[in-house]
């Protein structure tokens, strides 16, 4: 078995469904943590399950680096390595090396980068990328791409999208010859399970480049699809506008992946437009700055007005920290630099999130306008 997708609801362009894994059944549309190191920063993966996390972010950049694409492989792939046994996607290493900016050389072979630990000379090519993901033992793997700077013009973008399809290729051409040698198939586990590959739609703030790209990239044949290069600088309306026109051309039957996005109010747009799939380091990272997000607003606990404030932090929320701790004692934790700021800042940001997406699902069963935030979601308080 492979990756298995079903729609299950539709509400206008925005559809509930599952998307079944070698290693379990998600619900879409769904909001993927970011474990960037084979963690969630801050937060143990037995509370992950509690809060209802379905597939986890792995990134294959990072862990390529530390602690080796073969150490995680011998010590049983990524699930039982991180001891997650729920399902995992891995991105190709693209945006990260994209980011390197000066530390990259790209060619039609592959990129030559230097590590942002410690100098050392690497490449990545679509070949290598596979073999590290499927090392890594994902569910998920994303073929190699290169991520399209901003601003660029339109011949650079669309050499940079030839490459891509030229890497799209390349990728699914190894990976289907190798994807049966995940960890868990050779320690004999899940004997007719495999990996799946989705490619990515690039194409930059082109219109009818990413129109082609998304053709292309269908005619090669995955068996879901994202959406790449956005979140990179450009307005939050380019981006929208780049959504909308690229998910018209993308198959309806297949899970549509918008990569590295968003705000709570852009998930939920998102997916009212039909995104399936999408992750974000917002939840997490914001939270490392003590910028929280709740029902009335965004909430930024190191303001010295909470230094006496005996309210929960949402009173609408119902995770762990809203039940349990006061924004007087959330400000003094972030204010003392302890630990314990980030782990239930972070804590409440996920839970915002998750349940944020699962009251998506539910409107979209339910058949109810599923931009149900906008009433609800307000502009901080002054």
């Amino acid at each position: 078995m492979s990756t298995e997708f079903r729609i299950e609801t539709t509400n206008g362009r925005a559809r509930a469904g599952r998307l079944i894994t070698p290693h379990g059944e998600i619900e879409t549309p769904v909001f993927m943590p970011v474990g960037t190191a084979a963690t969630v920063k801050s937060v143990p993966q037995d509370v992950l399950e509690e809060l209802g996390v379905q597939i986890l972010l792995g990134n294959t950049y990072h862990l390529y680096l530390r602690p080796g694409v073969e150490t995680v492989r011998n010590l049983g792939g990524l699930h039982g390595f991180m001891a997650w046994p729920r399902a995992i996607l891995t991105d190709s290493g693209g945006f990260q090396v994209f980011s390197l900016n000066e530390l990259r050389k790209v060619t039609d072979d592959g990129v030559t980068f230097r590590s942002h630990l410690d100098g050392s000379s690497h490449f990545f090519s679509p070949e290598s990328a596979m073999e590290a993901q499927i090392g890594l033992g994902a569910d998920i793997s994303m073929a190699f791409d290169e991520c399209t700077e901003y601003p660029a013009d339109r011949a650079r973008t669309k050499a940079s999208m030839e490459l891509t399809l030229r890497w799209a290729e390349r990728s699914k051409k190894y990976f289907e010859e190798h994807k049966y040698e995940v960890p868990w198939q050779e320690a004999g586990e899940g004997a007719r399970s495999t990996p799946s590959l989705f490619g990515i739609v690039q194409g930059g703030m082109h219109l009818p480049l990413r129109k082609e790209s998304a053709e292309r990239t269908i005619a090669i044949g995955f068996p879901g699809y994202a959406i790449g290069g956005l979140s990179v600088g450009e307005p939050r309306e380019r981006t929208r506008e780049v959504v909308e026109a690229t998910l018209q051309y993308l198959p309806s039957d297949k899970p549509r992946y918008l990569m590295g996005v968003g705000t709570p109010e852009e998930i939920v747009e998102y997916a009212s437009l039909g995104i399936d799939m999408m992750d974000c380091v917002l939840p997490t990272r914001a939270a490392r700055h003590g910028l929280l997000f709740t029902s009335e607003g965004k909430v930024s606990i190191k303001q010295a007005r909470y230094t006496n404030d005996s309210g929960p932090l949402d009173p609408n929320c119902g995770c762990r920290v809203c039940r349990r701790y006061s924004r007087a004692y959330l400000r003094h934790l972030y204010a003392s630099n302890e630990v314990l700021a980030q782990v239930l800042n972070t804590l409440h940001n996920l839970s915002f999130y998750l349940d944020t997406m699962r009251r998506v699902r539910h409107s979209i069963r339910l058949g109810e306008e599923s931009r149900f935030l906008s009433g609800l979601w307000s502009q901080p308080k002054p």
